[in-house]
């Protein structure tokens, strides 16, 4: 099961899914002011790579990272972990919440049930 990021993380990783490849100072340079230290990005991205989430490429004493997970698989990890806690497991109950909480509008539950019955049709 891959583990899950902290906010800083994921921000991180944001950055590194948009770059495809950088160096620390090609995050630093994507992140909103006030910016944090070189050194705090680059303790975040060490964390990164022992969670597995980033690989690095050495260019003599530098490193340019790149993402091991894709967003997708992150993604998909992150809404079963929600499903799973929040849901009972499941995703009928995830719509429901949507649907009495939140305002769902017809048009997206009509979107919803068209991207299923694509869904259902591949398998």
């Amino acid at each position: 099961m891959m583990k899950s990021l902290t906010k800083a993380e994921e921000e991180v990783m944001q950055i590194l899914w948009s770059l495809d490849k950088a160096f620390v100072k090609d995050v630093l340079d994507k992140m909103p002011n006030p910016k944090p230290a070189y050194n705090t990005v680059s303790t975040i991205i060490r964390i990164l790579e022992k969670k597995r989430f980033v690989g690095y490429e050495s260019f003599g004493k530098s490193h340019r990272y790149f993402p091991l997970k894709t967003k997708e698989e992150y993604s998909a990890q992150l809404l079963s972990g929600v499903v799973d806690n929040y849901f009972k497991g499941s995703l009928k109950n995830l719509v429901s919440f949507f649907m009495e909480d939140n305002d769902l509008s017809v048009t997206e539950l009509d979107e919803i049930l068209k991207l299923l019955k694509e869904k259902g049709g591949k398998q």
